[in-house]
């Protein structure tokens, strides 16, 4: 990891980086902070929109805004923090330009990605990294503290980028861990499955509830409303937490209700009573609970009722 800073013999700090972000984005503003936090230097930010803009003149208020080539011809470390769709088109257009110096350190942090969408400018010398957060960004100020606790996916080529990405995660707070090039993808799916239908879950699970308390409530509570953090979501916030604490510390053994008990009548109710509000909640808690019962194992009559295809395939028999 060299550099153009003059390091004295007896300073024990690892060399610093000159680096460049494209673009100064959720991730890409927050890792830049992360990376100025660590000691290296974040000379240059791409940034379009005016999001992206505010983005860096208050995370990287020393960084310079540049375009992407200019970013990309002066760094030492290159980190390309661009939506997963927009990754190999700029990775292409860099390379034709000959914007990337051979030794330049470049980083992507697509999840969805390895290396090789890299190959057109590892091919001209530079050393191709994926280092991912697996994390969500909201743009705000709390992204820079869950950093410090959060894992991130590295794929590198070989040993020697393997310890670099190693070192800059560390650096950032974070705490790296290998993913092969071939399971990117199952990496990243889990992933989403894991949060991104939290979300959903979650959403749904509060707007049945808001139709559940719907009415008058008791003497100076909280009308129940259609905006966040409400009544609604107070309630369900220490039963989900406790739940998704449940899942990562006992696994399986966390399953506890109705599905995982096999009790057909009170899952049949469940899903009358959404039908009745929405049907689509409905199918998302009949998908849900299929799955859960499958796990749980407990009552075929129950994965009867809930998988209607399948249930006529063997009647079908």
């Amino acid at each position: 990891m060299a550099s153009d800073m003059p390091v004295s013999r007896a300073d024990p700090a690892p060399a610093r980086l000159t680096v460049g972000i494209v673009s100064a984005g959720r991730v890409g503003s927050a890792l830049g902070a992360a990376l100025e936090r660590a000691g290296h230097v974040v000379f240059g930010v791409s940034a379009i929109s005016d999001a992206s803009l505010h983005r860096a003149r208050t995370r990287l208020p020393d960084s310079q805004i540049l375009p992407a080539e200019q970013v990309a011809a002066r760094s030492e470390l290159l980190v390309l923090a661009v939506p997963d769709t927009e990754l190999a088109g700029l990775v292409a257009g860099l390379a034709a330009a000959g914007a990337v110096r051979a030794g330049t350190i470049v980083v992507h942090t697509s999840g969805a990605n390895g290396i090789g969408v890299l190959a057109p400018l590892a091919e001209r010398g530079a050393l191709p990294l994926a280092i991912h957060p697996a994390m969500t960004f909201t743009g705000h100020d709390e992204d820079l503290a869950r950093l410090a606790n959060a894992c991130f996916g590295v794929t590198a080529a070989d040993e020697i980028g393997y310890a670099i990405a190693q070192s800059l995660v560390i650096e950032m707070g974070g705490e790296p861990v290998r993913v092969a090039e071939e399971h990117r993808t199952l990496y990243h799916a889990a992933l989403a499955h894991g949060s991104n239908h939290l979300v959903t879950l979650i959403v749904d699970a509060v707007a049945a509830l808001r139709a559940a308390l719907a009415g008058p409530g008791l003497l100076g509570q909280q009308v129940v409303d259609d905006e966040p953090n409400g009544l609604a979501e107070r309630m369900l916030a220490p039963l989900a937490s406790a739940a998704l604490d449940n899942a990562l510390r006992r696994g399986q053994g966390a399953l506890t209700g109705p599905v995982a008990r096999g009790d057909v009548e009170a899952v049949s109710a469940h899903l009358a009573a959404l039908a009745g509000t929405d049907p689509r909640l409905a199918a998302g808690y009949r998908a849900l609970s299929l799955r859960t019962a499958e796990r749980a194992g407990k009552n075929p009559a129950l994965i009867d009722l809930l998988d209607d295809r399948g249930r006529q395939e063997r009647n079908d028999r």
